[in-house]
């Protein structure tokens, strides 16, 4: 079978973008992404475009060809919260495997930090709470995650001060990246002296808003240098609701890693860098877990013992993750593919990851509802 590989990345800084629309910042991505990969537009045939809330088009993606000039073979508009980027590199894999499509440009980008004000957004993505049970009672997103927090801390024993360590890691490595939203360092004191949001969560607990775009290309060809392959990809969607999760200990993610692996024909014990889904740092910890990469309620520890430092012996967001680079929407995830990438390739600056192979990546949209695990492999 074809062997899919990603071929170039492109992105905005993160941050504000004050008069850029969601389809200037997705157009500033996607040229980027197609001249890194060594390409023209016409050379695009399949384009899979994220939705933005900021730009609710019933034709998005088409929408988004015309600005470009682009005339693919294959479009679509893919929604799935926060796996959206994940959903998105999964497929594009698959139409170049089936040889559906040669070039695919898969593309996500929003003005959500100034194309509209903080309540519309918290407003907005509330929606994610069940329509009759969760949202008519005031519930926002990090209320749900509170909550699901809070169950977890019982059974596990996690601490607030342990969830600081995964916001210090990240706002360290974020300090690396030029594009990155936040970049100055913060101590676990400063996490824990931030403004309450909603017990336990605390303002360094939750990802900043941001304005922004991120773009990949995933082809049948090789490119040049180091080639990155998408070598496995698995999902798993157990719930919607978090009234509807039935273990805080079982979201889909192990599921959703597993068969990825299956996929793959690597396990575990063969990645050596990780890109993973961190809305808020108790998303991070429960999903480190689940996965296996620590064990229940041991996130922090080896955050403590330097293992996901950038030279640590598992590097863990070296872009900084959603808690520090920014989170704009779809980009927001696909921040995390985009950076597994670059790493792969040699090609990270002042954050590089020495002789990595194999990253997993992992996605999570809505409430821990739907999870997209993708492993890529460095050839050659």
């Amino acid at each position: 079978m074809t062997t899919a590989y990603i071929v170039g990345t492109g992105n905005t800084a993160f941050g504000r973008h004050e008069g850029s629309s969601a389809l200037d910042l997705m157009a500033d991505a996607a040229l980027r992404a197609i001249a890194d990969a060594g390409l023209a537009g016409g050379n695009i045939d399949g384009v899979l475009c994220g939705y933005a809330t900021t730009m609710p088009h019933l034709m998005l993606s088409t929408l988004f060809c015309e600005r470009l000039g682009l005339r693919p073979g294959y479009a679509h508009s893919v929604q799935l919260g926060g796996a959206t980027g994940g959903a998105m590199l999964m497929l594009a894999g698959e139409l170049v495997r089936s040889g559906r499509c040669r070039n695919v440009l898969v593309v996500a980008g929003e003005n959500r930090a100034t194309g509209q004000s903080r309540d519309s957004s918290i407003q907005t993505l509330a929606q994610v709470g069940d329509a009759e049970h969760e949202v008519p009672n005031g519930a926002s997103v990090p209320a749900y995650y509170a909550l699901m927090a809070s169950r977890y801390m019982h059974e596990t024993g996690t601490t607030e001060a342990d969830l600081a360590e995964l916001a210090v890691l990240m706002r360290s490595h974020a300090a690396r990246h030029p594009d990155a939203q936040l970049r100055t360092p913060i101590t676990c004191d400063d996490v824990l002296a931030s403004k309450p949001i909603a017990t336990p969560l605390k303002l360094l607990d939750c990802c900043p808003i941001s304005d922004g775009a991120m773009a990949l290309v995933v082809s049948r060809d090789k490119g040049d240098g180091p080639r990155v392959a998408l070598r496995g990809g698995g999902q798993a969607h157990q719930h919607q609701h978090l009234t509807a999760m039935d273990s805080v200990r079982d979201c889909g993610a192990a599921a959703a890693a597993g068969r990825a692996f299956n996929d793959a024909g690597l396990s575990i014990a063969d990645i050596d860098l990780l890109a993973i889904y961190d809305s808020f740092t108790i998303t991070l910890a429960m999903l480190i877990e689940e996965i296996g990469f620590a064990p229940r309620g041991g996130a922090a520890q080896r955050v403590r013992n330097g293992d996901f430092r950038h030279d640590g012996v598992l590097p863990l967001n070296t872009h900084g993750g959603l808690l520090s680079f920014g989170h704009c929407g779809v980009a927001g995830g696909m921040a995390h593919a985009v950076e597994a990438q670059r790493q792969l390739a040699g090609r990270a600056g002042d954050r590089q990851v020495a002789n990595a192979t194999h990253a997993f990546v992992h996605a999570d949209g809505g409430v821990m509802s739907s999870h997209v695990s993708l492993i890529l492999s460095r050839e050659g």
